[in-house]
């Protein structure tokens, strides 16, 4: 999959709020096409890597958070 950075398109950072298209779970992966917009988890991101790389206009991929480290809180 090929990710872009556009400043104006990487500002809005995906939240728990957004959700997969494909399935509800959280959204890790938003997809820009010329139709419109599409968000999936890690899962079918990879699943749809080939098709995404096709149609895609700009991939916003957050799917580092999912190896972050957990904060620990004092």
């Amino acid at each position: 999959m090929t990710t872009t950075a556009s400043p104006d398109l990487t500002a809005s950072a995906l939240t728990a709020a957004d959700r997969c298209d494909a399935c509800g779970a959280q959204g890790y992966v938003r997809v820009l096409m010329d139709a419109g917009e599409l968000i999936f988890c890690a899962h079918h991101a990879r699943k749809h890597a080939e098709t995404i790389d096709r149609v895609a206009t700009h991939v916003h991929d957050e799917t580092s958070k999912l190896y972050e480290p957990e904060s620990a809180e004092a």
